[in-house]
């Protein structure tokens, strides 16, 4: 993947108050229509209990996806996506990519088995020829356009090349000096293939297809690209990456990804041929040197990339401009090997049950069954414990929150720690009082997550809510008028049982403190 380098830094805007035009030579213009962009998910099978096609479907169904890519061209997969009107990418695996190449007859067939054998009943748009293979597979590199060639040859001759594009899959890491964009190019090694390549994508209306991981650029940046930029988070105009070249201001590493490889295009005279972000995402599980995969980063990367690419806000070189994007993966792959994080890429486990909980309102329907706007308070990682404490004495007792589920025996009992605790009455204040500004800080020890924090039979209270309306359980707290402490007898709000004059005094003295 490519790797940002220290000149990020360097070019980081001190321009405030000010709106500067520039014009982008005629040149640089791609000849493309912004036509409304969409999010597909890459469909990989390295699980230990993949569940069968039917029940695959059905969650593409349950879930809106209407833009799948398969990483072969599976015959049982195909059929059950018949009829269905998704969208389908086939792929024409790495292993079959030199018998393809060398011989237009094996080309011919493979096309006729697994592509003109399902349509029209399948919607095939797009053949993925190999898989990042300058990369991963150079030996192949030489007859790579061979194989596009022979492939495109075998469609025209069946009347299907207007409606199926044939293309190729390439790491970023093909793209060196990736910022800032303009000055970006292809690995020079490379141009005996991309030079060609290019001419023929741009011949038969296709595109370039491309692997964006910001996660990756992040893990790899040593301290350079900061976790927000990674992320799509907001970033104040001061702290926005500027091109010093074209004056472009880049909030996050996808947009400037995307961008390096249209200026790379265009120093080999090709302005016309749009990207397809073929895979990104993010994991949400990482070993001990993985410290950023994280549910919570996933979520907000994922959530984040797919408003992103909904709301055709295209880049700041083509603004407007359609990025269809594909998220990798469906499902977390347990097979797969290597760290941690390369089994925990997926948006649903093997049982359809999602990882975490999509933040996507306004997001438009993709993925609409989790788009809850839930959101949680917690602990903050690494908070000091003693204000841990004293808050969630506060949330339980003069905070009137209903903390009787920590008590011993109870659903959220355990763990039976500090932090757990004040997580449970952290976002039990947050809810009863509507989620209101400032009600999730706790003199900083509180934050506010979109990752659902329940776990086994201990269910959160911003569980029961969807678009902010209470729809299971019963109240979180007592009435307005009601005096009495929520904080349950012989219950010293999450630390066990003690005495009651030790709960008074506690109470008491926590009643002069204000924690919000």
């Amino acid at each position: 993947m490519a790797i940002f380098l220290l000149l990020f830094l360097l070019l980081v805007s001190t321009v405030s108050g000010e709106e500067i035009f520039f014009l982008v030579p005629l040149h640089f213009l791609v000849e493309i229509s912004a036509v409304g962009a969409f999010i597909g998910v890459n469909i990989g099978t390295d699980l230990s209990d993949m569940p069968s096609p039917t029940q695959v479907v059905s969650l593409l169904k349950s879930q809106n996806v209407r833009h799948v890519r398969l990483y072969d061209a599976d015959r049982a997969m195909l059929l059950a996506l018949a009829n269905t009107g998704i969208e389908v990418a086939v792929s024409v695996p790495n292993e079959l990519l030199l018998g393809i190449g060398q011989s237009n007859a094996t080309a011919a067939n493979w096309v006729a088995r697994n592509v003109i054998a399902h349509v029209p009943d399948t919607n095939i748009t797009a053949i993925a020829v190999g898989s990042e293979v300058l990369t991963t597979l150079p030996n192949a590199a030489p007859v790579l356009v061979s194989a596009l060639k022979f492939i495109h040859s075998a469609l025209v001759a069946s009347n299907l090349d207007s409606r199926i594009k044939v293309s190729t899959p390439h790491s970023s890491s093909i793209i060196l000096d990736s910022f800032p964009p303009s000055q970006a190019f292809f690995n020079r090694s490379w141009d005996p293939v991309m030079a060609p390549l290019l001419k023929f994508l741009q011949s038969t209306g296709s595109y370039l297809m491309l692997n964006v991981y910001p996660y990756y650029d992040y893990m790899q940046s040593d301290g350079v690209i900061p976790l927000d930029y990674a992320l799509f988070r907001s970033l104040p105009p001061n702290k926005e990456a500027v091109d010093a070249n074209t004056l472009l201001h880049y909030t996050n590493v996808f947009d400037a990804i995307v961008d390096a490889a249209y200026f790379s295009m265009s120093y080999l005279n090709i302005t016309n041929v749009p990207i397809v972000v073929t895979e990104s995402g993010w994991p949400s599980k990482g070993d001990s040197s993985e410290p950023d995969a994280t549910a919570e980063n996933a979520n907000t990367y994922n959530s984040n990339l797919i408003k992103h690419v909904i709301n055709n806000t295209g880049t700041p070189k083509h603004p407007g401009i359609a990025v269809d994007t594909y998220i990798y993966e469906l499902y977390n792959e347990d097979l797969r090997p290597g760290p941690a994080s390369e089994q925990n890429w997926g948006l649903f486990d093997a049982n359809g049950l999602p990882v975490y909980i999509l933040h996507l309102t306004d997001a438009g329907t993709v993925f609409a069954n989790d788009t809850t706007n839930r959101t949680f308070c917690v602990a903050k990682e690494g908070a000091d414990l003693k204000m841990l404490q004293a808050a969630l004495d506060w949330a339980c007792g003069p905070g009137k929150v209903d903390c009787s589920p920590l008590l011993q025996g109870q659903p959220c009992y355990e763990p039976d720690n500090v932090v757990s605790h004040s997580a449970y009455a952290f976002d039990a204040y947050f809810q009863q009082t509507g989620r209101s500004v400032g009600t999730c800080d706790f003199k900083g020890v509180a934050t506010i997550t979109t990752t659902d924090p329940s776990h086994g039979s201990c269910v959160f209270p911003g569980s029961f809510r969807k678009n902010g309306t209470v729809t299971n359980g019963t109240s979180l707290a007592p009435s307005s008028n009601d005096t009495s402490s929520a904080c349950p007898p012989q219950y010293f709000c999450g630390s066990g049982s003690l005495t009651t004059s030790v709960i008074i005094g506690a109470c008491v003295f926590l009643m002069t403190t204000v924690f919000l």
